[in-house]
């Protein structure tokens, strides 16, 4: 097999050190391992010797392939072994300093035509380069863990960076079997950044006590599609790595609102609480399993009240038509009767709020979430108000599970789980490509490989309107008068006339 790169070093021998490693040496390269610990080289060795050994066993790799690769896979005792490599992969530890240090120590080593490539996630790949003599030659290379499984690679430009380099890099991630996706150097690059509006609007859904932490995982997952809900996956990852991400993608854009940490997850980072790892996080874990709280039964209602619905609702005919096969009795008048339920199905906006400016009596009213169209979800959602009495509440639970499907009630608030999270995942990826982060293309990719999400945002977007998401965007910035709700200017101008968010400027 020839290689864009034939010979490649990597230094650092923990987890994403062999993932490289591995994928390299399967990709054709001679691999040069080095770690300032010469054990963790030889460690690293055999597990990813036995890890191949594994996929010969399963029938994905041939004999003669895994004994080649295991020729390729070389330690490397000290710096000066790698020079004559065409490439090197740095994945050390996540500081400053100590990086820029191993690659001033690099540059003299490797020739002048070499590249030098950081696996950094969260640090300045401009800011390692500055004290080079060659920083055309280097770029950031973010893999993620597990490497050999997580396909996606983002090749990230310095501000001195040479076009070509990335390019070169990107062709030799494909040589290994994972996607590309390039990406100017800021904060987060892609993947970090877009992710930023899934777990930190759910923790201020939670912070604001609209719902407990299942609820939240409950409705995004049941709505959405999303294979772990926010909790869950923070719980997966850990608090001592996710939080501190939240941190410092927060404090690099300058206290930028979307961005803002949570107090929940700072509390429980310094309290231990940090997830799966130590058994207990927003879950306890049992033998590595969530103790999840059993859902509360659907009330017994003997007396159905007739059901009103607002004229304002969203997906009004839709709403009528579940209500039709669901055997309420309907009214239809301009307003409701005094024995009516009253169903509100606002974007953004609070039933609160709704039930005032409608003239509605907010103790028999409730909202429903019609943001995603009903023969697409497993959960419906609905909202009490502060005053909404709880016979109407029972009702309206009870009704909306007749036919099986899952109900969740949650509290009133500007937005519903989905719409707020949805919006600002949206809202979030329109400001990359508004600043030229990446393109599109990219960026959809990137979140579909990197995040797992069951859409990428944009296609989110299209999927659900643009502007049903402005729509909500506006309103919640009514309601919370919070600058972390305001629409970015990308999304504004396609919402505004129509277009798809996928749709490429001129």
């Amino acid at each position: 097999m020839t290689s864009l790169y034939d010979t490649v070093g990597v230094v650092g021998a923990g987890a994403m050190g062999r993932g490289i490693a591995q994928i390299a040496a399967q990709g054709g390269s001679t691999v040069r391992l080095y770690d300032t610990q010469p054990e963790a080289v030889a460690k690293a060795r055999n597990e990813i010797c036995s890890q191949w050994d594994r996929l010969l066993e399963k029938g994905r790799m041939d004999a003669p392939s895994v004994q080649a690769c295991k020729a390729r896979l070389q330690p490397a005792a000290t710096l000066e072994a790698l020079a004559d490599c065409a490439l090197v992969v740095e994945a050390i530890v996540e500081r400053l300093d100590v990086k820029a240090s191993l690659f001033a120590q690099l540059e003299a080593v490797v020739g002048p035509d070499a590249v030098l490539a950081t696996n950094t996630s969260s640090l300045s790949v401009t800011a390692i380069a500055a004290g080079l003599k060659r920083p055309q030659r280097f770029a950031g290379y973010h893999f993620f863990n597990p490497v050999p499984l997580m396909k996606v690679v983002e090749v990230v430009a310095g501000l001195k960076t040479d076009p070509a380099v990335c390019e070169a890099l990107a062709a030799y991630a494909r040589q290994m079997g994972h996607t590309p996706v390039q990406a100017q150097d800021t904060p987060g690059f892609i993947v970090n950044h877009a992710g930023r509006g899934y777990g930190t609007e759910a923790l201020r859904i939670v912070g604001e006590g609209v719902a407990d932490f299942a609820t939240v995982d409950r409705i995004l997952k049941d709505q959405v599609g999303f294979r772990l809900g926010p909790f869950e996956l923070m719980d997966l990852t850990a608090l001592d790595v996710s939080h501190p991400v939240m941190e410092s993608i927060y404090r690099q854009y300058y206290d930028e609102p979307r961005y803002r940490p949570s107090v929940i997850t700072a509390q429980r980072l310094a309290g231990g609480v940090v997830g799966k790892k130590v058994g207990e996080g927003f879950y306890r874990y049992v033998d590595g399993k969530a103790q999840v709280a059993a859902e509360p039964p659907v009330p017994q209602v003997a007396d159905m009240p007739p059901v009103w619905v607002s004229t304002r609702a969203a997906r009004r005919s839709e709403l009528y038509q579940l209500l039709k096969d669901l055997g309420a009795k309907i009214e239809t008048g301009q307003s409701p009767s005094p024995t009516a339920l009253s169903l509100v199905a606002p974007l953004g906006f609070d039933g609160t709020t709704v039930a005032v400016v409608e003239r509605l009596d907010p103790a028999r009213t409730l909202g429903i979430d019609m943001l995603v169209e009903d023969a697409a979800t497993k959960r419906r959602v609905l909202a009490t108000n502060p005053a909404t009495r709880a016979d109407m509440r029972d009702a309206a639970h009870a009704l909306f599970a007749r036919d099986g499907k899952a109900v969740s009630v949650i509290r009133d608030s500007g937005g519903f789980v989905t719409q707020r999270v949805v919006a600002t995942i949206v809202n979030i990826a329109s400001d990359i490509c508004q600043q030229r982060i990446c393109s599109p293309k990219d960026l959809e990719t990137a979140v579909t490989l990197g995040l797992g999400y069951p859409l990428g945002p944009l296609a989110m977007g299209n999927r659900w309107g643009p502007t049903n998401v402005l729509e909500v965007l506006f309103n919640m910035q009514t309601v919370y008068g919070d600058p972390r709700y305001r629409p970015s200017p990308w999304l504004r101008r396609r919402g505004a006339i129509g277009l798809s968010l996928l749709h490429e400027e001129d």
